[in-house]
This record gives structure tokens, C-alpha cells and sequence, in this order.
């Protein structure tokens, strides 16, 4: 769906977001691992990369580097200590998630002072004419492609489905409104193409949190 360009784009969004080598990560929803590559080539060293997944199916079936450690576990219970990382990210997930607020005040308690959170999102577009394109791109163009090159039956309805969750995401400001109260500060929200979203903040510093 991307025409090749995923990596490129994320990799620019983490980097963006500030990770650099020798930051330790955690990446929330690593699904098949291509936000957490990324973040391993970006820091250097596999081994200060940590993938968390609710599907223990994924955790098994991640194509990760050598070196990045695997978990069960999700956004709203991290099995990591507190202030145990640099850099939270979490790529395409955020509209799995049914309580923002709780799965914020988690990635406060795990990230140290001064550590940085980068969520990748798609956000519907909200123009009369670009809205129901990217819907019918979505929930018809793809879901046949899928079919054509999976030809698993149950491929298309994935892909619808997809969408809908696109579609039920919250949207931006109710995102950002959310990582401000959980007490991150330097909240953005940057916008690629209309759709795709990075909402990055960071955790006060020691001092500035006393």
C-alpha cells in the first residue's frame, strides 16, 4: 500500500521524533517488527530494542534483527520496569487501543526522564473528496489486490476491516488532549500526506518534573 516507501518513512518519522544511536526503545504493538528494524538500525545496537505485542502469535512470527527482545504485553501493562526507557514507540496501533489515557500513563511510568514517545497513526481525512477516495482505495482497491496476491478468502475482510478501524480512531486533537493530561509536555502532532499522522512528546526532566 505504501509503494516501497515504508521504511524510508519510518525511519525519517523516528528520527524526526528525536531517537539517536544508544537510546534504549520499546516498541508498543511491534506486530511484524517494521517499526522496531527501524529502530534498531537507528540506535546502533538490536539489543536496546524491545518489541511488545498482545498476540503472542505475532511475538513468535516478528521479523526482527538479531539481539531485539520480544514480549507479550500491551500498551496499557508494559511487563518493563519503571524508567526503564528512552523512547516509546508504537506504529499503527493507536487506534487499537480502548482507553488512551491509561495506555499514556503507562509509557510515563516506563520511559525515564526526559524520554521521548513517537505514535504512528493514520488519520482519516476529513475534505468532501479525499475522505471517500481513501475509503474506496481502501475498502475496495486493497482488499482485491490482497486477494490477488494472498489468495487466502479471508484476506479481503482483513483489509476492510482495516479501514474501519482507521475510521474509529479518535482524532488528532482528542489524541494530543490526552498525551498532554497524562503530563507529557512538547506535544506535536505532524501530518505526512493528509494521513499520516506522528504524534510525538516528552516526559518532563527530573527537574522540571519537581
Amino acid at each position: 500500500m505504501a509503494f516501497g516507501t515504508g521504511s524510508w518513512y519510518r525511519r525519517r518519522a523516528l528520527r524526526r521524533a528525536g531517537l539517536i544511536p544508544g537510546m534504549s526503545v520499546v516498541d508498543v504493538g511491534v506486530g511484524t517488527g517494521l517499526v522496531a528494524c527501524e529502530a534498531a538500525h537507528l540506535v546502533g545496537d538490536a539489543s536496546r530494542v524491545t518489541g511488545v505485542d498482545p498476540s503472542r502469535g505475532m511475538v513468535e512470527q516478528a521479523k526482527v534483527p538479531p539481539g531485539v527482545r520480544l514480549m507479550a504485553g500491551s500498551a496499557e501493562a508494559i511487563p518493563l520496569p519503571s524508567a526503564s526507557a528512552d523512547f516509546i514507540s508504537m506504529g499503527y496501533a493507536l487506534r487499537h487501543i480502548s482507553d488512551l489515557s491509561v495506555a499514556f500513563a503507562e509509557f510515563w511510568r516506563v520511559l525515564r526522564p526526559g524520554g521521548i514517545i513517537c505514535l504512528l497513526e493514520i488519520t482519516r481525512p476529513e475534505g468532501a473528496l479525499s475522505r471517500p477516495l481513501l475509503k474506496a482505495y481502501m475498502r475496495g482497491v486493497i482488499p482485491l489486490l490482497a486477494y490477488i496476491v494472498a489468495r487466502h478468502p479471508e484476506t479481503p475482510k482483513l483489509m476492510r476491516f482495516y479501514w474501519d478501524t482507521i475510521e474509529a480512531c479518535a482524532p488528532p486533537q482528542v489524541i494530543m488532549g490526552a498525551i498532554a493530561n497524562a503530563r507529557f509536555e512538547a506535544v506535536t502532532h505532524h501530518t505526512e500526506l493528509g494521513i499520516f499522522s506522528e504524534y510525538c512528546a516528552r516526559k518532563p526532566s527530573a527537574a522540571a518534573a519537581l
